[in-house]
């Protein structure tokens, strides 16, 4: 039976850990590195009800894309919900390991996944990776349609592609769409360089007030469906490349991809 060690070394062919940013934590962050394991439950995010899902499910392992662990912490309160998320995946024998911005940034990470989802079937990386990971990994994406599309067909594919709960605009509504820049999560601070590369949008999300202004002077349309909803199709893509990477070891773990929904609704 494996290890979450020998887990950890594909996610460091697939993920490299090279490619998250330095501010970043990413890896094994709760558990034992000599554990076996036989269950593997992806997610988002770490929280409380992610736990009741590993154990009802009996996970031994829960690979989340937001560590739960992300600023120093200098105590370990189980009145909090950090601490309590820590202490209960302890309590309940459960490794945690996150994949934060290496999965962001690998060729086929967050961000690849949903500019195919929007059609796009060639693209390149908006912010170019510093490491020596390969020229096609980086942060975001950028792409173009063989033939442009209008606003409202753009619009369509973003609800397709994502279900997102709502999508709110900034800056002026091209005439056509042909060149597309997207970055799941919060990415706004991408939002010149994707007019610099000459991209009709930019999809992202949590896209700060001064951004939105700038961008009416600016000249781009801006895109924000949600962190969640953007983040989220590359869950399946994700569990299926682990997958394959047990299969051709001969491993038969169980991957699963937890039900969760956006943490914000609208009312």
């Amino acid at each position: 039976m494996p290890t979450v060690q020998d887990f950890l070394d594909i996610l460091q062919q697939t993920t490299p850990e090279q490619l998250a940013e330095d501010w970043d934590n990413i890896g094994l962050l709760v558990g034992d590195p000599n554990q076996n394991i036989d269950r593997v439950l992806l997610a988002l995010d770490p929280c409380h009800s992610l736990l009741d899902r590993a154990r009802a499910g009996r996970y031994d392992l829960i690979l989340t894309h937001h560590p739960p662990i992300f600023r120093a912490l200098k105590a370990v309160r189980t009145d909090t919900p950090v601490g309590g998320f820590i202490a209960g995946a302890i309590r309940q024998g459960l490794s945690v390991i996150a994949c934060h911005t290496n999965l962001d940034a690998m060729e086929e990470g967050v961000s690849t996944v949903l500019a195919t989802a929007l059609g796009l079937t060639q693209s390149s990386p908006l912010v170019a990776t510093r490491t020596g990971c390969g020229n096609n990994s980086g942060l975001g994406r950028i792409g173009a349609y063989p033939t442009p599309l209008s606003a409202q067909d753009f619009l369509n594919r973003v609800r397709r592609a994502c279900a997102p709960p709502w999508i709110l605009e900034a800056g002026p509504r091209p005439s056509q769409v042909t060149t597309v820049a997207v970055c799941g999560g919060s990415c706004s601070d991408f939002s010149e360089i994707a007019l610099h590369r000459k991209a009709d949008v930019f999809v992202t999300a949590e896209v700060k007030h001064s951004v939105a202004r700038w961008a009416e002077d600016a000249g781009l349309w801006i895109l924000d469906a949600g962190h969640f909803a953007t983040e989220q199709p590359v869950l399946a893509f994700f569990r299926d490349l682990l997958q394959q990477q047990c299969l051709q070891r001969g491993w038969k773990i169980a991957i699963d991809t937890a039900d969760q929904q956006s943490p914000l609704r609208l009312v």
